[in-house]
């Protein structure tokens, strides 16, 4: 049985899919084989969605990666997906170049689109996963993962290395898990992380500063609004919001327990999703937060906005009409 989203979304993402795993051969044998056709590709779980121009490009287990032409009213899988493995988060730098990350530290890229994916690296000698990409251009992108896993690469994934990042604050060795990397307006990055630290590099990827938002618990998202703002959320509904680039924090208040999975700009607004059917929008910086949830209760793992200005929700049970 498919695990559960329970205490961090990310852990569960990295052992999920193969708990249905074939029984002949081992779980990373199998994961390392060619994505299977499924007959109901938009019920299995997907863990990101992002946009390549007009096209939507969904993600999940399996090896699953689904494309909408028509603005998610209706899907199909990829031609070809050189792997089985979980994926758990793909970006596009426009409407042909595009990278996914998953299970065994597995990268993904294509330059059709999303039709056909080629592996750019996949180390089945150690199960650890990589839980977000992001590409700034064609040539830089970033991954970054399991205990403090970082990888970067300068020439369009060609070839990748990994990042020693420095010390935590307190002391104690660079291994917490870092769960989504973004970038703002400014060209800043920055990666949520464990123990409600958020990680900022202002040269590209080169050097890094822990930053405290005042949580304790698992930050899962983040995203730079147009406005400049920073917000990033997670653990138990916790969501931060800095104006000044990370310097200082803030608490927005949810009221709510159901942890927050992901988070998107819809214009001017905010829109977060998380677990228990959890939606929560903000109209404008300073407006209230109107914190909804689905009665299916589904867990909720990403959200895209469509022509209309409504989200198009994914989940652990596929995509999901909106609210």
């Amino acid at each position: 049985m498919i695990k559960t989203f329970v205490t961090s979304i990310a852990l569960c993402i990295a052992t999920a899919a193969f708990a249905q795993a074939p029984s002949e051969g081992t779980v990373a044998t199998w994961a390392a084989k060619p994505a299977h056709t499924w007959s109901a590709p938009t019920h299995m779980m997907l863990l990101d969605a992002t946009r390549a121009g007009k096209r939507i490009v969904a993600v999940g287990e399996h090896g699953i990666v689904l494309l909408s032409d028509d603005d998610g009213k209706t899907y199909r899988q990829a031609r070809t997906v050189p792997v089985s493995a979980t994926l758990s988060a793909v970006t596009f730098t426009d409407d042909r170049h595009g990278w996914i990350v998953g299970q065994w530290g597995v990268i993904l890229a294509t330059n059709d689109g999303g039709e056909t994916w080629s592996k750019q690296r996949m180390d089945t000698a150690v199960d650890q996963p990589l839980f977000s990409v992001l590409f700034t251009n064609d040539h830089d992108g970033i991954a970054v993962g399991l205990w403090s896993l970082m990888l970067q690469t300068h020439d369009g994934g060609k070839t990748w290395a990994r990042t020693t990042l420095p010390k935590p604050p307190g002391g104690g060795k660079a291994d917490r898990n870092l769960y989504h990397v973004f970038a703002d307006r400014q060209g800043a990055l920055y990666v949520s992380a464990e123990q409600g630290a958020v990680l900022k590099s202002t040269d590209g990827g080169v050097n890094w500063d822990y930053l405290a938002t005042g949580g304790k618990g698992s930050l899962w998202s983040g995203v730079a609004m147009p406005d400049g703002r920073i917000v990033v959320g997670g653990l138990l509904g916790s969501l931060f919001q800095s104006s000044d680039g990370g310097a200082t924090w803030r608490p927005l208040k949810a009221e709510t327990k159901s942890s927050v999975t992901s988070l998107a700009a819809a214009g001017k607004g905010l829109i977060a999703v998380g677990l228990d059917g959890l939606v929560v929008k903000q109209r404008e910086d300073g407006a209230p937060l109107e914190v909804a949830q689905r009665p299916d209760r589904a867990a909720l793992t990403a959200a895209l906005i469509d022509a209309t200005g409504r989200p198009i929700l994914f989940s652990n049970e596929g995509v999901l009409a909106g609210l």
